[in-house]
């Protein structure tokens, strides 16, 4: 069943996080600048120490701390997680770094809703450590994605993608360092094609300026 598309003019958002919330910083200059019409309802962590609950703090947004280590499941974490979720009635929920692995029927509960950035060119790299990885394979480029999350671990529809070269003196400091600077000015501008209607999320699938996305935006070209 197709959900409602939002109101792009009243755009709403979860955002969850588990660590320092870089990202999530981002989303909130862009809304605090008017660039990005949008409204975080709330900042939910799984890790009660996490920086990011104490950006929102700053900022005056409400923040919630849902510790998975007080479940004995993991379904009864994504049961909890998305009671907390439902009663703010978001548009979307953004994943920003987030580290916990979110089961079926908590996705298919949101279906069409979730956002996720992955440092990696997907489908390559899926998983932890990419960094790591890219380097102990040689690989001449790295880059960020952002996704729908579906069930398949990092495996929904891409949306966008931007990539950077890898030199062959570069640290794994220097890999984390140019992708991120790429994910603070790719989640903003997503979030906002979203607010504006531009860029739309239909039955798992991407619609682009009206148009069904074959191909993941490339970031440089935008």
């Amino acid at each position: 069943m197709t959900r409602k598309p939002p109101d792009h003019r009243n755009l709403s958002l979860v955002v969850l996080i588990s660590g320092n919330g870089s990202n999530l910083q981002s989303i909130i200059d862009a809304t605090e600048s008017g660039r990005l019409k949008a409204r975080i309802c709330a900042v939910i962590s799984n890790e009660p120490d996490a920086y990011g609950l104490k950006r929102a703090e700053i900022h005056e947004i409400e923040n919630q701390v849902i510790d998975h280590r007080s479940f004995t499941s993991r379904k009864a974490f994504d049961q909890a997680l998305h009671r907390s979720i439902r009663s703010f009635e978001p548009d979307y929920l953004v994943l920003a770094g987030f580290m916990r692995i979110l089961g079926s029927a908590f996705i298919q509960a949101n279906v069409d809703k979730i956002l996720n950035i992955h440092p990696s060119l997907l489908p390559a790299y899926k998983g932890l450590d990419t960094h790591q990885r890219v380097i102990e394979n040689n690989e001449t480029e790295h880059g960020v994605s952002i996704h729908l999350v579906t069930p398949e671990l990092d495996g929904g529809p891409i949306i966008i993608q931007g990539r950077y070269p890898i030199d062959a003196s570069d640290t794994l400091a220097d890999l984390k360092r140019r992708g991120h600077q790429l994910e603070h000015r790719m989640y903003p501008l997503v979030l906002q094609w979203l607010s504006e209607g531009k860029l739309q999320i239909r039955d798992n699938s991407i619609v682009f300026e009206q148009h069904p996305l074959r191909e993941p935006i490339e970031f440089e070209n935008v």
